[in-house]
């Protein structure tokens, strides 16, 4: 089965968008009316939308500026963008959601946030200075089919701290972080830095440490004991700064498409790339789970909020020393949490930041706030452990269901055929292909001019019955020094009849496939038709007749 029929099979879409308006008919019929009732959104986030409920998986992608971000981001999707530039100084200075679309363009940040499709019209407090650094690009790309990216400027430095962007970065950075299902936060192996920027970024993160991977990049460009002590340094640095009892896992690359330098510690970086797209390719299927447990802590949230409007209601005076009883009030707010959490059995993790909190309160009317509506806070309780409960078995089977790769370097089957495990018990079993014919069928195989000297490597291989295995193959391959992922795909396309092995026009075919790798160029998603060998030609076109 194809990529593309995996995608749109009914079934699975079908229980997917069950379980989303599931979730949107909870929230708006039982969280929704106590969020108006005591006015949780003048203290915490925004009201959600049928967009923040029906949006693909977003990826956060930050760090330190020339760390690789762009380059991380072109790594998944196999493509350039719109927008985006590579290089030493700092080139992003604008925050890039990166969207399907059928036709490639850019739309900008104020008129984003009156798009009703999109997740981004919560946004429009942060006024014009973000806006207008704030860009929605959208590709006819097939990974961003299932998930989007957002790229963020590069937090700055130590020495670039007194500068002003104009708008409250980390706040904004929390607003996405509250929204996205996974962060991505990147350091560079050589340039290893913490400064005031990045220390009140981690302080935005605050919260949302389980979706948080960071990712130690260019890992290639250090010797295996430089990459200890980085390493080791990092560990500590962000000790300090989480201050958890998980350890944050760490894992060590060197994200693009280019050969990497031939290190001791190569294998690592290859283990260490499988393990975090295997975390990005998983990001569809648990969509749901997501949505479900974020729906979750935000009830619990408005609980406690519930109850803390309602004993400061209940403590104000009528009539006399109002001002001052309130500012008593907010001063013992600490005091008031325990309170709570004693007479109502409120767990201290619901409640929010309690300076926060009193910050939030000094500007507001007490006498407008109202006391507990035993209606509402039933219909919370219900929500919280019957509602959620009845969807558990729903979201299992969708989990079942989504059980599908992305295409590209997120392809888990393309990459599983270079894993040793795999090719030891199936060697590169057969990959499916899409059943689409091309337009046009060329004469001339544009690799034949070159096959004499492809042809010298072949046999040189010592093919068996005129065909190279894929231990073969792949032994010859990674001395290239491509990612696993590039020679994966490679493999794919090149193994036009899919029968495990390669012959002396397909080996020629992957040999220029790697050389314009190495020279630059993109690979192609999928084969063309100038592309596939003479003898493969009129197989190829039965096939997809």
């Amino acid at each position: 089965m194809s990529i593309r029929r995996l995608r749109s099979n009914p079934k699975t879409l079908g229980d997917v968008n069950m379980v989303t308006e599931e979730l949107k008919n909870l929230y708006y019929k039982r969280l929704l009316p106590i969020e108006k009732y005591y006015s949780f959104h003048h203290f915490h986030s925004p009201s959600y939308e049928d967009a923040d409920f029906d949006n693909k998986p977003m990826v956060l992608v930050m760090g330190q500026y020339s760390t690789g971000k762009t380059t991380f981001i072109r790594y998944l999707i196999e493509q350039d963008f719109p927008g985006s530039r590579v290089g030493p100084e700092p080139t992003t200075d604008c925050f890039s959601a990166l969207m399907y679309g059928e036709q490639e363009g850019i739309i900008p940040g104020n008129a984003l946030t009156v798009d009703p499709k999109k997740p981004f019209r919560n946004l429009d407090p942060f006024g014009n200075s973000f806006l207008n650094r704030f860009q929605c690009v959208q590709m006819p790309n097939q990974v961003l089919e299932s998930i989007s990216i957002i790229d963020t400027p590069g937090i700055l430095t130590a020495a670039k701290r007194k500068l002003s962007r104009g708008y409250d970065f980390p706040a904004v950075l929390r607003w996405f972080a509250e929204r996205v299902d996974r962060i991505i936060l990147l350091f560079d192996a050589h340039k290893l830095e913490f400064s005031d920027e990045l220390t009140r970024a981690f302080g935005a993160l605050s919260g949302y440490e389980d979706k948080l991977r960071v990712v130690l990049n260019k890992a290639d460009r250090v010797d295996s004991q430089q990459l200890m002590r980085v390493y080791g340094a990092l560990m500590w640095s962000l000790g300090k700064v989480f201050r958890t009892p998980e350890i944050l896992r760490v894992y060590i690359g060197s994200f693009w498409s280019e050969p990497r330098q031939m290190r001791d510690h190569y294998q690592l970086i290859e283990l260490e790339e499988e393990d975090l797209l295997a975390d990005i390719r998983n990001l569809p299927r648990n969509a749901a789970v997501r949505k479900l447990n974020d729906l979750v802590k935000r009830a619990r949230l408005v609980r406690a909020h519930a109850h803390i409007i309602s004993y400061l209601k209940q403590e104000m005076p009528t009539i006399f020393c109002k001002e001052s009883k309130k500012h008593n009030l907010i001063y013992q707010l600490p005091v008031i949490f325990n309170k709570i959490q004693q007479q109502h059995r409120v767990p201290a993790g619901d409640f929010p930041d309690c300076t926060k909190m009193q910050e939030k309160l000094l500007g507001q009317d007490f006498s407008k706030f109202k006391t507990l509506k035993l209606s509402l806070m039933a219909s919370l309780d219900k929500l919280l452990t019957t509602d959620i409960a009845n969807l558990v078995p729903l979201l299992q089977q969708q989990q079942e269901l989504r059980k599908k790769s992305l295409p590209g370097v997120l392809d888990g089957d393309f990459l599983g055929t270079f894993r040793p495990e795999h090719y030891r018990r199936d060697p590169f079993k057969e990959l499916p292909r899409d059943d689409e014919s091309s337009e046009a069928d060329f004469d001339e195989w544009v690799v034949e001019k070159y096959k004499p000297k492809y042809d010298e490597i072949f046999y040189n291989l010592s093919p068996n019955e005129g065909k190279l295995s894929g231990t073969k193959v792949k032994e010859w391959m990674t001395s290239t020094l491509l990612p696993n992922s590039v020679l994966a795909h490679i493999w794919r396309l090149s193994d036009v009849d899919g029968d495990g092995m390669l012959d002396n026009e397909e080996f020629a075919l992957a040999v220029h496939l790697i050389e314009g790798k190495l020279e630059g160029h993109w690979l192609p998603r999928e084969l063309p038709s100038h592309l596939v060998p003479p003898s493969k030609r009129l197989s190829t076109a039965s096939n997809d007749e």
